[in-house]
């Protein structure tokens, strides 16, 4: 059985002083005698004592707790996590993490629960389910600090951190386009994820730019599952003219094409080209390698944990900030054609 935590009575009780002696001496207030601080603080550290961190805040309302909600924990998001802790840390704070799971359901449960549990605010990357955010207005409705990050919402307000997902688009298929590429495929989300319809604007626009037709059978919505778009990749090479480039809006996507053209006996470049997007470190380890456009995902989890300590330390009439990163292409043997 799970013994008992001690607790300041029992500091007192054990050195026959005052519960209240033994609350400001550990606080270092000035007011206690040097000599029976020292024992006080001596004794705690000998039974291990840990102060009861909840019951604090809810003294001080003020836990130093940020909430930290993502679709999962993939390389991306676990990177920006890694940023978020690092500046948190900095700053004094410390992070508790949950995932949605892509699930509308449980963001929905697991923002309810973090809010529960104390944090002063929440850090949220969207789940691609979400349609509704009302949960999230009742948190900001609190007036507890909000952050999103890397996914938007048509209309939803708050400070964001986000991706020029266009511009990586346009520059990773007029990359393709440079290459040579005339037949460029877009492997997509589902059509309701605002990411998605940033980065196919983004891919219609380097097309419209250099003079070539877009063509609705080029342009592919399914799940950023790798075993989805191995499917939709078969389909593509059912076409009467496939593809001779993909563009992946994400790694895994462009791992899945990657798959079904290498089974069906095709070369990459030679015979379709490929870039993703997320510069996942399998990218390089693969042979031939893929190109990918890079997200600075660390320096925006950053961005989001600065953004949101901001808020929670500002005055009245705090005004909501955006901040925008630009990616930037890397380029590997899947996409250069031309040597």
């Amino acid at each position: 059985m799970r013994s008992k935590l001690p607790t300041i009575k029992d500091i007192a009780k054990e050195l026959n002083v005052s519960v209240s002696t033994v609350s400001r001496a550990l606080r270092g207030m000035p007011e206690i005698n040097e000599e029976t601080r020292k024992r006080i603080v001596k004794y705690s550290e000998e039974i291990d004592y840990q102060p009861n961190m909840v019951a604090t805040s809810l003294v001080k309302r003020n836990s130093h707790l940020i909430g930290v909600l993502v679709p999962n924990m993939d390389y991306f998001f676990a990177t920006a996590v890694k940023g978020i802790d690092e500046a948190a840390m900095e700053a004094g704070y410390t992070v508790v993490i949950s995932q949605s799971n892509e699930s509308y359901g449980r963001e929905v449960a697991n923002t309810q629960r973090l809010m529960n549990s104390q944090v002063e605010g929440l850090i949220v990357s969207l789940s691609r389910e979400t349609q509704n955010v009302e949960h999230f207005k009742r948190v900001q409705r609190k007036q507890s600090p909000l952050v999103f990050f890397d996914r938007d919402f048509p209309g939803l307000e708050g400070s964001k951190v986000l991706l020029n997902n266009e511009l990586g688009a346009e520059t990773a298929v007029s990359h393709l386009i440079d290459q040579g590429c005339r037949r460029i495929a877009y492997l997509g989300g589902q059509a309701n994820l605002a990411i998605s319809n940033s980065r196919e604007k983004g891919y219609t626009e380097a097309l419209k730019k250099a003079g070539l037709e877009i063509k609705s059978e080029y342009i592919i919505h399914g799940e950023f599952e790798k075993e989805s778009a191995y499917n939709n990749m078969l389909d593509l090479l059912q076409l009467a003219e496939p593809p001779d480039a993909i563009f992946a809006m994400g790694d895994r996507m462009a791992l899945g094409a990657y798959k079904a053209i290498k089974e069906k006996g095709l070369r990459i470049p030679e015979d379709i080209a490929i870039v993703g997007f997320n510069d996942e470190p399998i990218m390089s380890m693969v042979s031939p390698s893929i190109s990918s456009v890079a997200q600075p995902a660390f320096e925006m989890g950053k961005m989001a944990a600065r953004l949101f300590i901001e808020q929670l330390n500002s005055q009245e009439g705090y005004k909501n900030r955006l901040e925008t990163f630009v990616p930037h292409l890397m380029i590997r043997e899947s996409s250069m054609k031309i040597k």
